[in-house]
């Protein structure tokens, strides 16, 4: 919800200067058009005031209420749609804005039967009184604001769902990755942008902008999905690609030139503007629409770049982390060992001691090796052999599991990156024995040529409930496919394969 809200107080923002500057656009022509005599001759009102031999006067039975009521019907639409609407939403004040609505409704029905006394004053020969013309006019009035008010709450849902599209953009797009944020926001504003000119052409003379409207932005939400997609990613790598992009951009507009032009014939109902529609729908495309689409395309590439060196940068600083954080509590793990190591030797525990000794020689390796950028795999092959001695502490007096392991140290020196095999063995004894049940534990590992052969295979069993250690996997399998990532690219085969009840793991490491 508050992801919501965010984004419509944004919208709305953007909204606000977008419907004032198409007012201020509509001022202008008005106010311009006021002054060509020839469109002040042929308005369709003064023919209506001839007809009922009533004087017409420009000015006052034209231009004034017109200003009016369009000031006032602008004003009403800002207070509503970017006040009242959004505190309804967020449920504050509803009785304050309940009333305001209703105000605003009764000014709306004044301001419109004031306005329309002079613009339609040619009714009242058509009436037996003045005070039967004042009723009907006031009446319609009245009517047309509620009609109004209606046409508010429809293009409020309208706007509210697409912004409510857009605050789920992310998850939409994961389900279908062909819808962008992009495309979204173009949707919804399209769908915005044809309610209000629907409304305008209602007051005045927009039937061929709103014809343009319903085709041009349409088609170029079409040409940047299709060349983002499709045209750019084809020619983006190969020589010349501007040119190339260009070109297919031109074929595509040839062929859909006369389709267009056809549909737009079919709306407007002319077909010289509607073919002259489809001309400027061309131009647009070419020079707006194809130019903007390479610049976002360029941008897009731009920032997967730099996504991609973020998140290699936080993979190599997670990782270093991890094991920054494996050695607090050796430290002081270590220094407590020796205490009871000297209290296994005082009682002769021979496993205790045994089991000691070897944890120690894990804690001094991670101690003073653990931070090294490689060591020499005999000391890890060693580190290895400690920790499945160690665990075998464990499972040897139990006869249900098996441990198997052959592990031959390298003909020569070899150096590894620390701590990269024993993720695995730690995986396995974690999650592939059951003191209650038979489990097998299979490690192998060779070296051939500067090429380490390590495979591991294990029985598979769930931890218990109330194992505090049942969600807990140390440094983890997917911190190890980061590190061979980033330390042996493009050198290293890791699979990993498992069913219900065994575990497969297979890495192929090249050390030279």
């Amino acid at each position: 919800m508050k992801d919501f809200i965010a984004k419509s107080d944004g919208f709305n923002r953007v909204e606000f200067w977008a419907a004032g500057t198409l007012f201020a656009f509509f001022l202008f022509f008005f106010i311009t058009e006021s002054q060509d005599v020839p469109s002040r001759e042929g308005l369709p009102e003064r023919l209506l005031f001839e007809q009922a031999n009533v004087p017409f006067h420009y000015y006052d039975n034209y231009f004034v209420p017109c200003l009016i009521r369009f000031t006032f019907l602008f004003g009403a639409f800002a207070l509503l749609n970017f006040r009242v609407v959004p505190q309804l939403i967020r449920q504050e004040s509803p009785v304050r804005n309940g009333i305001l609505v209703v105000m605003l409704f009764v000014a709306g029905g004044l301001v419109l039967g004031t306005t329309d006394t002079y613009l339609k004053a040619y009714l009242f020969n058509d009436y037996a009184t003045t005070g039967d013309a004042y009723e009907h006019i006031f009446s319609r009035s009245f009517l047309y604001a509620l009609w109004l008010l209606l046409l508010l709450v429809l293009y409020s849902l309208v706007k509210y769902a697409g912004v409510y599209l857009l605050s789920r953009s992310e998850a939409i797009r994961a389900r279908y990755r062909f819808v962008t944020p992009g495309g979204l926001v173009a949707g919804v504003l399209w769908v915005i942008g044809l309610f209000l000119l629907g409304l305008g052409s209602i007051f005045g003379d927009w039937e061929e902008m709103l014809a343009a409207w319903t085709v041009v932005v349409p088609a170029g939400i079409a040409l940047y999905w299709f060349s983002l997609h499709v045209l750019m990613p084809r020619v983006y790598a190969k020589k010349r690609a501007v040119l190339r992009y260009l070109v297919s951009i031109l074929v595509v507009l040839a062929v859909t030139f006369l389709p267009v032009s056809l549909v737009l014939v079919r709306i407007t109902g002319n077909e010289d503007d509607g073919f002259a529609l489809g001309f400027f729908n061309a131009v647009c495309q070419l020079l707006i629409t194809a130019p903007l689409s390479w610049v976002l395309f360029k941008r897009r590439l731009q920032g997967d770049e730099e996504v991609y060196v973020l998140q290699t940068k936080l993979g190599q600083s997670t990782a270093n982390l991890d094991f920054l954080r494996s050695q607090i509590n050796p430290h002081f793990l270590f220094n407590a060992l020796n205490t009871i190591y000297g209290t296994a030797m005082q009682e002769n525990a021979e496993r205790t001691r045994d089991g000691i000794e070897k944890l120690a020689d894990m804690m001094r390796f991670m101690l003073q090796e653990n931070t090294q950028e490689k060591i020499a795999l005999a000391r890890e092959i060693e580190y290895l052999n400690n920790y499945i001695s160690f665990q075998k502490l464990r499972t040897d007096p139990n006869p249900n599991v098996r441990i198997q392991a052959e592990i031959a140290g390298p003909a020569g020196p070899v150096r590894i990156a620390p701590m990269l095999l024993i993720p695995f063995v730690e995986n396995a004894f974690k999650h592939g024995i059951s003191l209650r049940e038979p489990s097998h534990i299979s490690i192998s590992l060779e070296v051939k040529d500067h090429t380490l052969y390590f495979d591991v295979h294990n029985s598979r069993y769930s931890r218990p409930d109330h194992d505090p250690e049942r969600d807990k996997s140390g440094i983890g399998l997917t911190n190890v496919r980061q590190r061979l990532q980033q330390l042996y690219p493009a050198r290293h085969e890791l699979v990993i394969r498992q069913t219900a009840k065994e575990f497969f793991v297979h890495l192929t490491v090249r050390l030279a």
